[in-house]
């Protein structure tokens, strides 16, 4: 029964506070100038262009990066519109000089989530 308790406490946890396990307003968002390959970002910026249906750019004051949000995902975002972005920086040796990320959620000004499929 004991070797239980942490994981009933952790499941507890998860129960009563779930925005305390995952929410990009917690974490600490990235200047586009200092993202690196392979390392997991969150940035707020605003879109200034729709590069393509699946592709856009966001610009914060320090750089813009093209954001990938997937295939099988359309953009739903507008030029102008400030958003944040959670993902990951393709670790591609092609896109060293023009990095590129991955989107897994875009979060709007108003709050409302997309998760990314």
């Amino acid at each position: 029964m004991k070797t239980y308790f942490p994981i009933f406490i952790f499941l507890l946890v998860l129960f009563i506070f779930p925005h305390a396990v995952h929410s990009a307003d917690h974490e600490q968002i990235t200047n586009i100038a200092d993202i690196s390959r392979g390392a997991s970002v969150t940035l707020q910026g605003k879109v200034t262009r729709i590069l393509d249906e699946d592709e856009f750019r966001l610009q914060d004051d320090t750089g813009s990066v093209k954001i990938y949000i997937g295939w099988r995902n359309r953009v739903t975002v507008r030029v102008g519109e400030s958003v944040k972005v959670v993902g990951f920086v393709d670790d591609d040796l092609v896109n060293a000089f023009r990095p590129e990320v991955y989107a897994q959620e875009i979060i709007r000004e108003n709050g409302e989530q997309i998760e990314l499929r």
